[in-house]
């Protein structure tokens, strides 16, 4: 399974991160804000708690409230509700209900104006027979007011603390205050729907904005990430254009960041380590096949000089024919040789001229026709196949090609070639019946001399150089040389070349 790529895991990474930061604040800040609705309401409660209790007696007579909660102050409460509504809901009317009760527990005031009304006043019942009455005064004996002139007298009774609780219903929540005194019950519940809409839009502002500041933040930290790693992109960038013919490529180090110029400086040295050690190996097999031109040019001369004046058929002469052959396929080499020196030194010189290929592969076929007579040819291609290009190269290439076909074919096999042409290049494939290539020598078919598993080739004449060299010399023609994927019992090979150079 394919990771994907350091910069998208990093802006993912960076998109969680954050993510997880604005949710946690989102979340911590919505229940601050619902916290503060709520005491902000709790206190408006307990105030409006605090002015709807009636005005205790502050004489140790019994405390008289009939005439404070007769019928005739119904419409009192009643007003008293409304602006309540108004009130707790600032600029709309808010669900509100209002349960007085007396000492003894009978009911002096409900509402009854909400659908509702019924299960919020059972719920205000229940809420006040759960709250404790407050401890009855002590009564001490009057004293005259002319006896002493500077009594006073007791302090007002004071009511147990309001209790707040909220208080859940079939179609609304309600936050419930209560408070008692030893002559009087109140209970006001207030609908929570305002705070939930105001916490709803808030909520829904979140959903809004999370999201939106995480695809920012993504797509913040892809840039920030694509111009932390562009030090990165032009190392891969060099390193790709690193071959024999780009090894004099560096990468400046003005406006690097300090965190690369280390690893900078090392690949910089790097390449000048291997530049330097490719011109030494390109110019010593250059100086030496040319050193060794000339030797060989002269012993080849002497020895078919002499050749021609030693008996013929004798011991001699026989010998003398194998040294010849032997200094004519180490000028091969040299030839070879010199030829790959001179294109990783990328000085291949070519002599450009417009080639008819189908020409050169009728000359092919009739040496084929003349080495190999058992192998059946099959031809597919058109007269008057041009290209620009260094005809002599170029026959040496198919020269080669056709070399293998022979060497390496079946007894009794065959040999097809084809050919296809566009407006810009020119393929031709050269296919022939074979063993099949393992696929470790598939990857080095093109090296330098390698000939693969040496059991099979030691009969077959040859030093490795012939592909290496064809694939140069189509590539100096800015075409190339390829394997092709073939089924069981065949090989082939496809030469590329550009119509127009």
């Amino acid at each position: 399974m394919k990771l994907p790529s350091f910069r998208l895991r990093l802006a993912l990474l960076s998109a969680a991160l954050a993510g997880s930061t604005l949710v946690g604040f989102g979340a911590i800040s919505w229940l601050q804000i619902y916290n503060a609705k709520t005491s902000r309401l709790d206190a408006e409660l307990l105030n409006h708690l605090m002015r709807a209790t009636p005005n205790l007696p502050q004489r140790q007579e019994p405390p008289v409230l009939g005439s404070f909660f007769q019928s005739g102050n119904r419409s009192r409460w009643q007003s008293y509700e409304d602006s309540l509504s108004y009130t707790f809901g600032t600029n709309t009317k808010t669900p509100v209900a209002v349960l007085v009760l007396d000492s003894n527990g009978n009911i002096l005031y409900q509402s009854n104006s909400l659908p509702a009304d019924l299960e919020v006043n059972h719920l205000l019942l229940a809420r006040l027979q759960l709250t404790p009455l407050p401890p009855p005064p002590k009564r001490e004996p009057p004293l005259p007011s002319n006896t002493n002139p500077s009594f006073e007298p007791p302090p007002p009774i004071r009511p147990r603390p309001p209790q707040l609780v909220t208080e859940q219903t079939a179609k609304a929540v309600w936050r419930i205050g209560v408070t008692k005194f030893p002559n009087a019950q109140i209970a006001i519940a207030v609908s929570l729907q305002a705070v939930d809409q105001e916490m709803a839009t808030i909520r829904n502002i979140f959903l809004v904005s999370i999201p939106g500041a995480l695809l920012l933040v993504a797509v913040g930290a892809w840039l920030v990430s694509g111009g932390a790693l562009r030090p990165i992109r032009q190392l891969t960038g060099v390193i790709q254009q690193v071959t024999v013919k780009g090894l004099d490529q560096r990468i400046p180090i003005g406006t690097t960041d300090v965190e690369f110029v280390e690893l900078i400086q090392v690949f910089n040295l790097m390449l000048e380590r291997l530049e330097r050690s490719f011109t030494q190996a390109s110019r010593f097999s250059g100086d030496a096949a040319h050193e060794l031109k000339t030797p060989l040019t002269i012993l080849q001369g002497e020895l078919e000089r002499t050749l021609q004046q030693v008996d013929s058929g004798s011991e001699v002469q026989q010998r003398l024919s194998n040294l010849l052959d032997e200094v004519r396929r180490l000028s091969g080499i040299m030839r070879k040789l010199l030829l790959l020196s001179l294109a990783d030194a990328g000085k291949m010189s070519l002599y450009l001229v417009e080639v008819d290929m189908s020409e050169l592969l009728m000359e092919m076929l009739e040496d084929v026709e003349m080495l190999a007579p058992q192998l059946t040819v099959q031809t597919d291609f058109t007269d008057g196949l041009r290209v620009k290009g260094d005809r002599d190269l170029l026959i040496q290439v198919l020269q080669n090609l056709f070399s293998n076909a022979i060497k390496y074919n079946l007894p009794n096999g065959w040999i097809k070639i084809h050919t296809d042409q566009t407006l810009v290049t020119l393929n031709v494939t050269i296919v022939n019946a074979s063993q099949d290539i393992p696929v470790s020598d598939r990857l080095r078919i093109f090296d330098r001399f390698y000939r693969g598993d040496p059991s099979r080739n030691r009969k077959i004449e040859g030093i490795g150089l012939g592909l290496s060299l064809s694939r140069e010399i189509a590539r100096a023609h800015h075409g190339d040389l390829t394997l092709d994927s073939t089924s069981s019992g065949q090989t082939a090979f496809t030469l590329t070349l550009p119509v127009k150079f």
